[in-house]
């Protein structure tokens, strides 16, 4: 067994080790954005896929050694191909949706590679069988999915931190040569077990006994092969998107939820006993309860408390669907048709997020339909195994939710007691927990008439489906509660929602219009002509980058803004003035001359510039054009999620050469999860500027919202005059002086959370 476990262990190594890393390339190329990473793990579930089906027909339609003629072939042009790392050529030159462009850039680099190395678990488990008789493979399984987890973990904990990029894609390409070697033993031990020509061939699994075997597999099971996986996989894109969208896009965030994932099938598919029906399924019942309230409150929820919840309900979640699916598998016979299933619902599950998701829906809804499905096929796995125990373990988490959803409720920002926090719950949910007792009631008088020993009744599995009809009932009811306010336009793309909201319509001294990128607001405009032109939110005059702007020298200024907005700081622009602006989304664009003025108002001579800020600013400095900008202000975050390619040594370089020498860098740094003071604060020690960090928290009038600007400039005395220097917070004492220096390599997330 130890070659093929050799082999199988660093194939899932490699194929996992080679996903952040390439996803850590190619992210700045496409904005930095979660959606990139959504992306890439369609094309990984996808290129599975394909080597799952591969290895698939290779073991029903090809000889022994046709397969091993096959195979290493394929392993040998892998090679050629070295190395991986990506062609510049790919980043991004237009703009809109990238989405072809990244699934191409990934086929040209590390296509062929990956299809091979994702066809190694299922073809090396049935070489063992053939080659080992009567010896069960599935735990081969469970090693596979051992080296994938440990490729995850060390990625941001040791490679990531402790290697460039280019030594990482070197010392990947060093250990494919290494698998290539252990895959041709193996193909070398199924060559000499090939039958002698004109020898019947013998069956793998005759030595196992027909009587052991499984039932062959019904329809259902086969639907169940590709629905459960489905589902987890959906629920794996959906919450790291989430977890992006509010607050980094980094491989730690990308491998934390995937890592659970790979768990959950290590545990499940190492022996049946690790995984009990009862247990994890009053889980999943209480998991779908808090992320139904951790979506509800937002961002009032402290972020670790949202990291913790959202990848427990996950792993829970991955745990009822993958250890249901290992009690569904069938004979070794079977082996490759089963796992081909399997990556076909991973795969569908990837597609659904990533491309149909974005063009069917105004806003996020997946991690909720993903749930709501779970909660479904909990109702169907009731009927098939007609489990009594499935379905008391619902009613139990159903009675759990109204004891620990108040209880999570008081780790909330501003949260109430715990007596306020349970009269609030239940004030707010008395209908469904009426119900919900009704229907428990009900089942309870069964199960006590019958025992809870006695027989399977239908009744049993109507309950859990009543939990379902429930849940797709209180997601439909929270869909509809947030649209109290007009919405005048909904969209989502590639790089995310976008609401333009209409407050106080009646109202035409108050009416305003807002931008939502997500949960954020992005800039706020009157509609009544006299207070249109007023700075708002983020921008206002007392804000860093409104001292700022204002106390450049008189005359023709030159300023850059990255991130559109509504266009609120065009406000500042004077007839003589040059403003250009960065923006990636061309929704933004759209949204921002269509239901907002500040633009169309703006007095200086205005550009904007469609694309990522690095890649443009970079194509105008080979083009040989400095913009020689007086004043660049970086305010490109979406939600609280932070695009850290637009933070990191290489940006500021970027920086320094597009503005004019003694010229003013303003970065936006509010963040509700992130403190971002000592990234920038490092970045202007090490290019020996002076940086002053304004927080206008103060503002007496509600539209002036509070913010925090940092200003960077070599010219010191721009940031000593009396209004930056009255404003500027004091040098803290304990500054972090010792701070890493972020770089396109190395950006630590953990180091600057808010506690």
């Amino acid at each position: 067994m130890l070659p093929f476990a050799l082999t199988i262990f660093t194939g899932a190594f490699l194929l996992f080790q080679v996903q952040p890393l390439i996803g850590k390339y190619i992210l700045p190329w496409f904005g930095g954005g979660p959606g990139v990473w959504t992306t890439c793990l369609l094309f990984f579930q996808t290129l599975l896929l394909g080597g799952y089906a591969y290895a698939h027909f290779a073991s029903t339609r090809l000889s022994r050694r046709q397969q091993v003629v096959v195979h290493l072939t394929l392993l040998a042009l892998s090679l050629a191909l070295l190395p991986i790392t990506p062609s510049a050529s790919w980043r991004a030159q237009v703009d809109g949706d990238p989405n072809l462009r990244i699934l191409l850039l990934l086929a040209a680099t590390i296509g062929l590679p990956y299809f091979v190395l994702s066809s190694t678990g299922p073809l090396m488990q049935q070489w063992f069988s053939v080659t080992n008789p009567g010896v069960s493979p599935y735990r081969l399984y469970a090693l596979s999915n051992v080296g994938s987890l440990l490729a995850l973990l060390s990625y941001p904990v040791f490679f990531e931190v402790k290697f460039p990029r280019h030594t990482q894609a070197t010392m990947w390409s060093f250990g494919l040569g290494l698998f290539v070697l252990f895959c041709g033993y193996c193909a070398w031990k199924l060559w000499l077990s090939a039958p002698a020509a004109g020898a019947p061939a013998k069956d793998a699994t005759a030595t196992a006994g027909v009587a052991d075997e499984p039932a062959p597999p019904s329809a259902m099971d086969k639907t169940l092969w590709v629905a459960l996986p489905m589902i987890a996989s959906v629920l794996l894109l959906a919450t790291t998107n989430k977890l992006c969208q509010e607050v980094a896009v980094i491989p730690f965030l990308w491998v934390l939820p995937l890592s659970l994932y790979l768990v959950t099938f290590i545990i499940c598919f190492d022996h049946a006993r690790w995984y009990h029906r009862g247990i994890f399924t009053v889980l999943a019942v209480l998991g779908i309860a808090v992320v139904c309230d951790l979506l509800h409150v937002a961002n009032d929820a402290p972020m670790k408390l949202q990291i913790i919840c959202y990848n427990a309900a996950l792993f829970v979640a991955c745990m009822v669907c993958h250890g249901e699916l290992y009690r569904l598998k069938p004979a070794p016979r079977q082996l490759t048709a089963y796992f081909l299933m399997i990556s076909f619902g991973g795969a569908l599950g990837g597609f659904l997020v990533a491309i149909v998701a974005p063009a069917v829906f105004k806003d996020y809804r997946e991690l909720q339909l993903g749930l709501w499905l779970l909660s479904y096929a909990l109702g169907v796995l009731c009927f098939r195994h007609r489990s009594r125990e499935l379905a008391l373990a619902a009613g139990v988490g159903a009675l759990a939710i109204t004891v620990a959803l108040p209880a999570l409720r008081t780790l909330f920002d501003d949260s109430p007691g715990l007596k306020e926090s349970y009269v609030g719950f239940f004030t707010s949910y008395w209908k469904y927990i009426l119900a919900g007792v009704g229907v428990l009631a009900v089942s309870s008088l069964d199960w006590r008439r019958r025992g809870l020993s006695a027989e399977w009744t239908p009744r049993l599995g109507s309950f859990v489906m009543a939990l379902s009809v429930g849940l797709g009932a209180l997601f439909i009811h929270t869909w509809e509660e947030r649209t109290s306010t007009p919405i005048l336009s909904a969209t989502r793309n590639f790089y995310g929602t976008l609401k333009v909201y209409d407050y106080d319509p009646n109202d035409p001294e108050n009416n305003y219009r807002s931008l939502l990128h997500g949960a954020t607001t992005h800039g706020l405009q009157f509609t009544k002509p006299e207070k249109s032109l007023i700075p708002t939110s983020y921008y206002a005059e007392s804000s860093g980058v409104g001292l700022a702007i204002n106390a450049l020298p008189e005359g023709p200024r030159r300023l850059g803004l990255v991130g559109l907005g509504t266009g609120t700081l065009s406000v500042y622009g004077r007839k003589d003035d040059y403003l250009r602006i960065y923006e990636i989304n061309p929704e933004v664009e759209r949204l921002a001359r269509t239901h907002f003025k500040f633009l169309d108002y703006c007095q200086a001579q205005l550009d904007i510039a469609m694309g990522d800020a690095r890649l443009v600013m970079e194509r105008e400095l080979e083009s040989g054009k400095s913009q020689k900008f007086d004043l660049l202000a970086l305010d490109a975050f979406s939600s609280d999620a932070i695009p850290v390619h637009l933070l990191t040594k290489e940006a500021f370089d970027l920086y320094l050469k597009q503005i004019r020498p003694g010229g003013v860098i303003a970065v936006h740094i509010s963040n509700r999860y992130l403190d971002l003071k000592p990234v920038v604060e490092k970045l202007a020690a090490h290019y020996n500027l002076g940086v002053v960090s304004i927080a206008d928290d103060n503002a007496p009038d509600w539209w002036v919202y509070a913010t925090t600007w940092m200003l960077l400039s070599a010219d010191r005395d721009f940031l000593a005059k009396d209004k930056i220097r009255d404003a500027a917070e004091a040098p803290e004492e304990n500054a972090r002086r010792d701070f890493p220096l972020w770089t396109d390599d190395f950006a630590s997330l953990y180091s600057i959370m808010k506690q």
